[in-house]
């Protein structure tokens, strides 16, 4: 995995202060994409032990609320296992830090068993993560009044809820 850039003290990709963790690699090029240059899977650097190293030091700082994985696309096939292992570790070490991912996939289409982009720990990102914005960033809906998405059609779940009910749980932050 690489990543194309690492924001901190960001407070756009998500509520309150975060870290917020760009991975390269997209297949979706979504028309009107405000980082087409993280289509690549090559943009940036790789990601190493020093960089997570970093990213943990500097989410451990107090007036952090959580982490932000976006992209690009972190659900491609060859992101996952990397983005799972450094959720994993934000969880153990981190607890209290809330966790956002973004996607240009749909959650019950693409991201569950039979779904396009569902592997081995595409359970362990959904089930350790606290929301998940998801939907392909459509330019003709694209509304520059909403929170923390791009385009009407992108949904801000609760994760929590939606794996404890089995049904999609969408966040206030929707309205």
């Amino acid at each position: 995995m690489y990543i194309g850039q690492i924001i901190t003290a960001d407070s756009a990709n998500g509520l309150g202060i975060r870290v917020s963790v760009f991975v390269s690699g997209c297949t979706n090029h979504c028309k009107g994409c405000f980082q087409p240059q993280t289509w690549d899977f090559h943009y940036g650097r790789p990601y190493t032990a020093e960089i997570e190293e970093m990213i943990m030091g500097e989410l451990s700082k107090s007036y952090y609320d959580g982490l932000t994985i976006l992209g690009g696309e972190p659900f491609e096939l060859e992101n996952q296992p990397e983005v799972a292992s450094l959720i994993r570790r934000v969880r153990q070490e981190l607890p209290d830090r809330n966790i956002w991912m973004y996607t240009g996939f749909t959650y019950e289409t693409d991201l569950t068993p039979g779904g396009c982009r569902y592997i081995g720990c595409t359970d362990e990102i959904l089930d350790n993560i606290d929301v998940l914005v998801d939907g392909r960033f459509i330019e003709e809906r694209k509304r520059i009044t909403l929170k923390f998405r791009g385009s009407e059609n992108q949904r801000i779940i609760d994760m929590k809820q939606t794996r404890k009910t089995g049904q999609i749980v969408l966040s206030p932050l929707n309205n």
